[in-house]
């Protein structure tokens, strides 16, 4: 299945969904009245009829308008809650959990966290603090049909799960981390980490200012230093205390590639290939073959000296900070004077420099293959961007494409966009593994059904509370999937794809006191690695009134990986 070149005919085609546009009387007036020139077409900008396009999507748009205005209520107060939890987190731990902490106040010497230091963790490295990679000679291999075995299967996912949590941590943390403590297990020599701070213009009281809406952190690593094999590339999910993630991860809006498919218009944003305050800026970046890379290498000394090339080599004892903000601005002419692609929108978007520097590093390492990851939302980036790789024709960089491995990931976009990428990532063997928890809430987000726009696509490896491996049924027929699967139990998909089922709700709340039950015992049952903190107990005591945000918890997806793809290993041979 290929990409057939946009012709002058091609339509841009979008629904953006704006829940600042009206108040709670235009809301149901949309819900009960006919679009059109009314209450709804306030909330929906579009490049169709209104009404022939949202008819049966309504009551879901309704859901999401309701939903993103609560957020949007509660955001401020969220991040501030965030930030003192994190500090009194950290506070607690650098000084030797509450009992040093008293003893050194009585001292006088209580040491005082540092935001941005290399041992500020945040609030998702306090949820689970395991940094130990899976016990697995896996990356000493030299032999690949041992590597893409049943153990190298479960040591890559160890490694892309514990790399989607680590993303969520500052560079210094990030560096310390892969020096310090990965390299027992593997040598990953080389990191680079990327922070994209995508600002976008607004006018507020007729003057104009930058407002800050979101932030899209990647960090990229090789296991060896020289002729490296494999290449690692995690972005990072949704922030717990951070409302626009959690906004996007309930945004209906979506964007239609031509001869693609529609994509959900949040996670392109993220991706810094868009901005909905102005369509056209998606059509600019998502046409086929996209912005040259070679173009894109002539900025590459004018974005260094902006601070936005932050490549760094640990063993060079490079001191420097490798996150950068990329600033918005009226740049409109690159430094040759060329126009450049989007004056409006950053110098370098984090879908670019994850891709410049990519191609840099598959030329450096002749025999490398590269695998992307993520948690959350971090998973959904991971896997649109080789969605955009094959939109862009890097055929060359995506037959080194080794895998893409998600946790916890939402829908990224409808059933024609899954059939492209299925015939592209999960053929002749399949390299898309989409890893779902139980009850989980965000693999259920956007919504879908029979008729709703967002469908999952890919191998969808579901774990249940028991950590009980059961792989799709689709996915299992259609790729005929490696031999471990073959005793494992068949699903369709996550079952209770859309989470508010009536039917599902009183289980879920007696899952949920299950957990909190298994959280003080696991430590018992599988051992001293498996045993939960006080931070991660009290989300289970959360999880009994939101159970579908508990079992999103990165806890859940790294045992599952460790026990449930261990058992189901086990019961292969």
């Amino acid at each position: 299945m290929g990409i057939e070149e946009r012709n002058g005919e091609d339509q841009m085609r979008y629904l953006i969904v704006r829940p600042e546009k009206g108040g709670i009387r235009d809301l149901f007036r949309f819900l009960v009245v006919a679009l059109g020139k009314g209450a709804g077409a306030k909330f929906l900008e579009s490049s169709e009829e209104l009404g022939a396009m949202t008819g049966d999507h309504r009551w879901v748009i309704v859901v999401s308008i309701i939903v993103r205005k609560i957020i949007a209520v509660v955001g401020k107060p969220m991040e501030w809650t965030g930030y003192f939890l994190e500090f009194l987190l950290n506070l607690v731990s650098d000084n030797g959990d509450l009992p040093g902490l008293f003893y050194n106040l009585l001292l006088g010497k209580v040491v005082i966290p540092r935001r941005n230091s290399e041992t500020f963790i945040s609030a998702i490295g306090h949820l689970d603090g395991r940094v130990d990679l899976y016990k697995d000679d896996y990356f000493l291999r030299d032999n690949e049909e041992e590597k893409n075995g049943d153990s190298g299967l479960l040591a890559l996912m160890d490694l892309c799960m514990m790399a989607s949590k680590l993303a969520y941590e500052n560079a210094k943390v990030v560096r310390n981390i892969v020096d310090v403590l990965f390299l027992l297990n593997i040598h990953l020599e080389w990191t680079s980490i990327l922070e994209n701070q995508r600002q976008f213009p607004g006018m507020v009281k007729g003057f104009v200012r930058i407002i800050l809406e979101r932030s899209t952190q990647v960090f990229i690593l090789c296991d060896k230093p020289k002729d490296a094999d494999l290449i690692l590339i995690s972005f990072r999910g949704t922030e717990p205390f951070d409302a626009d993630d959690w906004s996007t991860d309930f945004d209906y809006s979506w964007y239609e590639i031509p001869k693609l498919g529609k994509v959900h218009m949040g996670f392109l944003e993220a991706l810094g290939l868009g901005n909905r305050a102005e369509a056209t800026t998606f059509q600019n970046h998502l046409q086929v073959g996209g912005y040259p890379l070679k173009d894109m290498k002539q900025y590459s000394e004018f974005t260094s000296s902006n601070g936005l090339d932050v490549t760094a080599h640990p063993s060079e004892g490079s001191g420097s900070d490798t996150c950068f903000d990329t600033k918005c601005g009226d740049h409109s002419e690159g430094p040759s004077g060329e126009k450049k692609l989007l004056p409006d929108m950053v110098e370098m978007t984090a879908y670019y420099a994850v891709r410049i520097k990519l191609k840099s590093l598959l030329d450096e390492h002749k025999n490398a293959k590269f695998v992307v990851t993520g948690h959350s939302l971090g998973g959904a980036l991971a896997i649109l961007f080789p969605t955009v790789l094959l939109l862009h024709e890097e055929k060359e960089m995506m037959q080194r494409l080794m895998g893409v491995y998600t946790f916890g990931q939402p829908r990224v976009g409808n059933r024609q966009l899954g059939r492209f990428m299925e015939a592209h990532v999960n053929h002749p063997v399949p390299k898309y593994f989409r890893v779902v928890y139980c009850n989980d809430l965000v693999p259920r987000l956007p919504y879908d059904d029979r008729t709703f726009l967002y469908k999952h696509f890919g191998l969808c490896l579901y774990y249940n509370s028991c950590y009980i491996e059961q792989v799709s049924i689709h996915a299992f027929c259609v790729h005929v999937a490696r031999k471990s699967y073959d005793s494992t139990e068949k699903v369709e998909e996550e079952p209770n794809r859309n989470y508010f089922g009536i039917l599902y709700l009183i289980p879920e709340y007696l899952n949920a006191a299950w957990e909190l039950v298994r959280s003080l015992t696991m430590g018992y049952t599988h051992g001293p690695e498996y045993k939960e903190g006080w931070f991660s107990i009290l989300l289970r005591v959360v999880g009994l009134v939101l159970p579908g945000i508990s079992a999103h918890s990165p806890t859940n997806y790294i045992n599952s990986v460790r026990l449930g793809r261990e058992q189901a290993q086990l019961s292969s041979n």
